[in-house]
């Protein structure tokens, strides 16, 4: 009974495999394959990854990892690779119509690929083989590494026009996954918030043109106003993360105007190890006696071509017995450290502008002044921006004990101690505007204050208002910066 029970299992068995793998059913595609089959023939000295065959490294995507596309716009993948004993020869990619290849160093290549209409919605794998040779001109691979690309539409508006940038994103699957993670690059400001104007469809952020960490960048001729939605966590140094980063900015001929909304900027704060929380404020006075600040709400602060303006920096710190060094400070005229005109005011601690003058002041105060002047080429407003940092008080060898280094006199950067010094951080406060010299009043040098002053760039135009059309966002994939501070 068993034997006959197993034989009519093996022919049921049988029967549904007949049915199942039915001749007669016509297959659902067919694809014809190609290949050849190359096998090497020497031995590698080494079998050890990174010694003849290549390893992939940072900024390389790790495999399998799904990245954004958007349509019309071009992919850039960084892929570096390094071998100790072997150079790299080629990198071999595989993936959809159009991609291709672009050496940049002896070890980095860039995968670009630019995806159509028709690629709108799909997914394509990209795998790529870092190939190296020895002297001998013998072959070692990489293992391979394989990237999923998510094509899909880049509805982004731009709109810029003289006191507002307007951006607009369409929520893609990728942007509704990030959606509680976004933000631009001032987080802390309510007005700020991408919830306040956004819908179910689209992010919205409308922001003044020095607002929400928006920043001042310039070429020889336009400024450029530059900003960032993005979910990268700002409490984080580094990300490992494939975070959402549209940039977006406006680009504004020197020979345009333009209307700021002026703020007066608060207090910096920091926090570090040994010196626990502190501040820096930076005020401009209506006299030498340091008695009244100017009022932000009043901001710009207008001033007439060699009038003294008067200017103080406090430091205030929750741990006693610390002293305020100003290591530099100079004038730009835009709200930009970094901008490529500047005049330096102080540097290494040492006075550079023959007006400058320096009052008396507690361990934790610099009070200084100076005339006022323009830059040449119709720049109306300057910026002053100072480094700054605190010491211990009394500590020999603290760059608040060395006071004002010439460069002639070798290195100017002092190893910080563990707790002697901070690190040197960056204020600024303005804009200070220049009046015409016909409204130059007839008594002292008292400053007098502009409201709703339009802020002139360049030479002025006729037009009051100048819109500029839509640009496209551009998302960047790239390294996050790192700093180190001495």
């Amino acid at each position: 009974t068993a034997a006959q029970t197993t034989t009519a299992s093996t022919t049921a068995a049988q029967t549904t495999t007949a049915v199942i793998y039915r001749a007669t059913i016509a297959p659902l595609s067919k694809i014809p394959l190609q290949f050849t089959v190359y096998v090497d023939y020497h031995n590698a000295p080494s079998c050890l990854d990174g010694d003849y065959f290549p390893v992939f490294s940072s900024p390389t995507p790790r495999n399998g990892v799904n990245l954004p596309a958007y349509v019309n716009r071009t992919l850039e993948i960084k892929v570096k690779s390094e071998a100790q004993y072997t150079t790299i020869h080629d990198l071999i990619v595989t993936g959809p119509q159009g991609i291709w290849k672009q050496r940049i160093s002896t070890e980095e290549f860039i995968i670009k690929w630019t995806p159509t209409t028709n690629d709108l919605n799909d997914h394509f794998p990209i795998c790529f083989v870092s190939e190296a040779r020895d002297i001998y001109y013998q072959v070692f691979q990489s293992e391979p590494r394989c990237v999923i690309v998510d094509v899909g539409s880049d509805e982004t508006t731009v709109t810029c026009n003289e006191t507002t940038i307007t951006v607009e994103v369409e929520k893609t699957s990728l942007i509704k996954r990030n959606e509680g993670k976004l933000h631009l690059k001032d987080f802390n400001n309510a007005a700020c918030d991408l919830n306040t104007r956004s819908n179910t469809t689209h992010l919205v952020a409308v922001m003044s043109l020095n607002t929400c960490g928006t920043t001042v960048e310039e070429d020889e001729n336009n400024i450029i106003f530059k900003n960032m939605i993005t979910s990268g966590d700002p409490a984080k140094v580094i990300s490992r993360q494939n975070d959402v980063e549209i940039v977006f900015s406006c680009a504004y001929p020197k020979r345009a105007n333009l209307t700021l909304g002026f703020t007066h900027k608060n207090p910096y704060i920091f926090t570090e190890k040994g010196f626990g929380a502190f501040t820096f404020q930076f005020e401009f006075f209506q006299s030498q006696r340091f008695r009244k600040q100017i009022e932000s709400s009043t901001y710009p602060v207008e001033v007439y071509l060699k009038q003294m303006i008067f200017m103080q920096i406090e430091a205030t710190s929750s741990i006693p017995n610390v002293e305020l060094f100003v290591e530099s400070c100079k004038a730009t005229p835009y709200d930009n450290p970094n901008s490529r005109i500047s005049y330096t005011i102080i540097e290494n601690g040492c006075v550079k502008d023959n007006t400058v003058k320096i009052y008396n002041g507690s361990k934790s105060q610099f009070r200084f002044a100076m005339e006022a002047f323009e830059f040449i080429g119709a720049h109306e407003e300057v910026y002053i921006t100072c480094s700054v940092l605190l010491c211990e008080t009394g500590v020999l060898g603290s760059r608040c004990s060395q006071g004002c280094i010439n460069s002639y006199s070798g290195n100017t950067r002092v190893k910080r101690e563990a707790v002697a010094q901070s690190s040197r951080h960056t204020i600024s406060q303005g804009p200070l505007h220049l009046a015409k010299i016909s409204d130059s009043p007839a008594s002292g040098p008292s400053l007098n204050m502009g409201l709703n002053v339009i802020f002139i760039v360049g030479c002025l135009l006729a037009c009051g208002v100048v819109i500029y059309r839509s640009r496209r966002s551009k998302a960047k994939y790239q390294p996050l910066p790192t700093s180190e501070t001495d």
